[in-house]
């Protein structure tokens, strides 16, 4: 008998032109969004080069003259400037924290409503919890000092009633990184719960009843079959937040902070408002957004890499 040969199948061509034809409209729908990151992300990247040049306001940006030290001169001087040390120290301080209390608590509560079984109950529960990502920071700073503050607040006042001394919630370190955290777990654990019951709601429903054949109660289904479902999404939230862990918006530590605490609230993002908006060091706060932006790469690469060594698919 003939060895048994493997015939070679040839890659069929597809035609972008009849594929382009068939379904224009889901490329219609994505150029806006196309257009929009040219526009407002791509094309200013060209002012990245502020970083390593001296900034003349009256100047194109090709005839400006490169900083001394080979360009390098704005990003020395960030690394020689304590009030950059301390921003980029209380940043990943304050990252560090909300990824430790914050990430668990979607899906802790995301886990807890699929295991809710009044339908009416679990609506008002999610409504509830949705509702404080829709505050602005600026509200919900407000809320705090109706809350916390050591004459007056609510929380306070009823310490006082108890017979113990106020705790400088907004007023002492220590309880402002507190506060400032357990405010954020607050505004988004609600919102970050959707993407876990939606990845939820795609198990096979099949396997909790195979498991309640077998005998399984509630929190071994949870344990065997719901956590490992959203394993994936978990662990690309995961990457995705690591990628972000030197960023940071403004609005929060800028809402926040008081004269009281800014050892420990003075991020980077309110660094670069105050050097480079109000002080007019454009060169030298563009090197800090700069370092800001490749580090949060590094990082978001390191996570996809470890997870990928890990067997995960990571993003891509």
């Amino acid at each position: 008998m003939g060895k048994n040969t493997t015939v070679a199948v040839p890659k069929k061509k597809v035609n972008w032109k009849i594929y382009l034809k068939r379904y224009w409209q889901l490329y219609a729908l994505i150029a806006l969004p196309l257009i929009y990151l040219f526009i407002f992300r791509y094309m200013p990247m060209k002012n990245i080069l502020i970083a390593f040049k001296e900034y003349k306001l009256n100047m194109k940006l090709g005839d400006m003259p490169w900083a001394s030290n080979h360009g390098m001169k704005y990003f020395i001087k960030a690394f020689q400037t304590p009030d950059f040390i301390k921003a980029l120290r209380n940043t990943l301080m304050l990252n560090l924290l909300d990824l430790v209390a914050g990430f668990p608590a979607p899906i802790i509560f995301a886990l807890i409503l699929n295991e809710l079984c009044f339908k009416r109950f679990k609506k008002v529960v999610q409504t509830i919890a949705y509702m404080p990502h829709f505050l602005s920071w600026v509200i919900i700073y407000s809320l705090s000092l109706q809350l916390f503050a050591p004459n007056g607040g609510f929380i306070s006042e009823l310490i006082k009633a108890s017979g113990h001394e106020a705790i400088p919630f907004l007023g002492e370190a220590k309880h402002w990184v507190a506060t400032y955290v357990g405010m954020g777990v607050w505004q988004n654990f609600g919102w970050g719960s959707i993407i876990y019951l939606a990845a939820i709601a795609g198990i096979n429903t099949e396997l909790y009843e195979a498991a309640s054949v077998d005998g399984a109660g509630r929190f071994k289904k949870m344990w065997h079959i719901t956590l490992p479902g959203i394993k994936p999404t978990i662990v690309v939230l995961l990457i995705m937040n690591l990628g972000g862990i030197i960023g940071g918006g403004f609005e929060r530590p800028f809402a926040m902070a008081n004269p009281a605490v800014m050892n420990v609230a003075e991020v980077i993002a309110t660094f670069v408002y105050k050097v480079g908006i109000k002080g007019l060091k454009f060169s030298l706060t563009t090197a800090v957004g700069l370092f800001q932006s490749v580090v949060g790469l590094f990082f978001l690469l390191t996570a996809n890499w470890i997870s990928r060594k890990l067997g995960e698919r990571g993003i891509w």
